[in-house]
């Protein structure tokens, strides 16, 4: 069967992604491995389990051509692989928000990798590594415009915004005198924004990060202005797991590996430097 024919199957059926591995110069975990730990089951099946999407541009989307997963979400987890097997070897299992959680609990999935936002009620029911990233709600304009670089800047403006979204409450509470115009959709919220129905759109990050790939109109200007941390879902109660990930998440912190992803991902749409990790809760 042809390359080509095999990845269009996969995605229709919604089956996991073949297991990838290429080249990579992360670094590898050296200590000792507890017999039966989960680090230790994955590197005896010789690959990294990823509950994630292949349809996330910037983040994790899957290349049909090349067969190749790229993005901000699918490079940390081929440097998680590297870490653990010695090879960035994956293994893409397409979740959604109805079934991260039963794809950890069974063991279908070793993590979750998928901007898997971290709450105290997500907490009860999935051990949690990071945050990894931290996202929230951004501005986008219209490709050259001025006067608008933070959220102060929408005073007075006319800020579009999706109905029943934070964003809403975002605008309020950084522009009072902001007027807010509400779409149903995110495609309807970038079409009025590119015809000029406002001055600015705001939205989540990870969102509009996707947008702006796909469309060269698009502009992001500034960082998140509220916060919503991405985590890495573990299973719950695998604190041993969850501190491995955590050092891991330090190390290439440390050693600029997280920001030179971000470069090639999100950081090719958001102007500036790469921003600083955040902080990992213990």
């Amino acid at each position: 069967m042809g390359r080509l024919l095999l990845i269009a199957l996969l995605l229709v059926a919604g089956c996991s992604a073949a297991p990838e591995a290429e080249k990579s110069s992360g670094p590898v975990f050296s200590g000792t491995v507890a017999e039966g730990s989960t680090v230790d089951k994955i590197r005896k099946r010789g690959v990294l389990k990823i509950g994630g999407s292949q349809d996330a541009p910037l983040l994790s989307q899957l290349d049909p051509v090349s067969g190749r997963l790229t993005g901000f979400d699918a490079e940390l987890g081929r440097l998680l692989a590297q870490y653990i097997l010695g090879s960035p070897k994956t293994e893409l299992v397409t979740a959604t928000s109805e079934t991260r959680e039963p794809l950890l609990g069974n063991g279908t999935v070793d993590v979750i990798l998928q901007t898997y936002t971290i709450t105290p009620a997500r907490k009860e029911r999935v051990a949690f590594a990071g945050p990894y990233y931290q996202s929230g709600q951004a501005i986008a304009v219209r490709k050259g415009s001025a006067g608008i670089s933070k959220p102060e800047d929408l005073a007075g403006k006319t800020v579009i915004a999706g109905a029943n979204t934070p964003a809403i409450a975002a605008i309020r509470e950084a522009a009072p005198t902001a007027k807010i115009v509400e779409f149903s959709s995110d495609p309807e919220c970038v079409t009025a924004l590119k015809q000029s129905r406002g001055d600015a759109y705001v939205q989540d990050q990870a969102i509009l990060v996707a947008d702006a790939s796909k469309d060269s109109e698009l502009q992001l200007v500034g960082e998140p202005f509220t916060v919503d941390p991405y985590g890495i879902g573990i299973k719950h109660g695998d604190e041993e797991f969850t501190k491995f990930v955590n050092d891991w998440l330090r190390e290439i912190q440390k050693t600029g590996l997280w920001q030179d992803a971000w470069k090639k991902s999100i950081g090719t749409v958001v102007r500036g430097d790469a921003p600083a990790p955040p902080a990992i809760t213990p």
